[in-house]
């Protein structure tokens, strides 16, 4: 699949299952710039994109220019209790209509470190110690695609010792004018391991 060119939230493998594309990760950290999306995953993605490219072309309380980074997060916010908005990658995951953009920030910024945004629609937040279940597809990041993804990997975290522990997320890797075909799209699951 194709890749973005920019650099890409860390994270260790803990395992590998190839033949489905699916991993089982741990995200140290991240630092999320998010806002909304309404009207659902298909809907008003340039929008949400703009106010979060307006951030980190400049729209915050360092007038800084900050590099882009990837994936791109959406997720429903209501499914995950957030308040927007974030920033890179993009997450989104959606049962109802009001889901998050965020894009996550570069490696070296901390939660203190990170500009204040300027839009009061856009906000800065923390994820910590975050182990997923993470599927990897191509194509167009969107609601089929999703639901497709999102139910063969809760297939096999049921199948395979693992238990969901939170709402899903999709992730986009790749600008709109990368071919379907070369776009590296995921869908990640939070999940802890049962004892068997």
């Amino acid at each position: 699949m194709g890749h973005s060119g920019v650099e890409n939230a860390p994270y260790s493998v803990l395992q590998t299952v190839e033949k489905e594309a699916i991993e089982i990760r741990r995200y140290d950290q991240m630092i999320l710039v998010s806002t909304t999306m309404d009207g659902g995953m298909d809907s008003n993605k340039k929008d949400a994109f703009g106010k979060l490219f307006d951030y980190i072309s400049g729209n915050n309380a360092n007038k800084a220019d900050i590099e882009m980074t990837a994936p791109v997060f959406v997720d429903n916010a209501q499914e995950s209790g957030q308040k927007i908005p974030m920033t890179a990658p993009v997450f989104m995951d959606g049962e109802n209509d009001n889901f998050v953009m965020s894009f996550v920030m570069p490696a070296s910024f901390t939660l203190e470190t990170t500009p204040a945004p300027l839009d009061p629609a856009v906000h800065v937040d923390e994820i910590t110690n975050y182990t997923v279940a993470a599927i990897t597809f191509n194509g167009f990041l969107n609601q089929d695609n999703v639901d497709k993804h999102r139910g063969i990997l809760e297939t096999w975290i049921a199948d395979n010792g693992y238990k969901a522990a939170g709402p899903y997320k999709a992730a986009g890797y790749n600008p709109p004018f990368t071919i379907p075909a070369f776009r590296r799209n995921e869908v990640l699951i939070p999940v802890v391991k049962l004892d068997l």
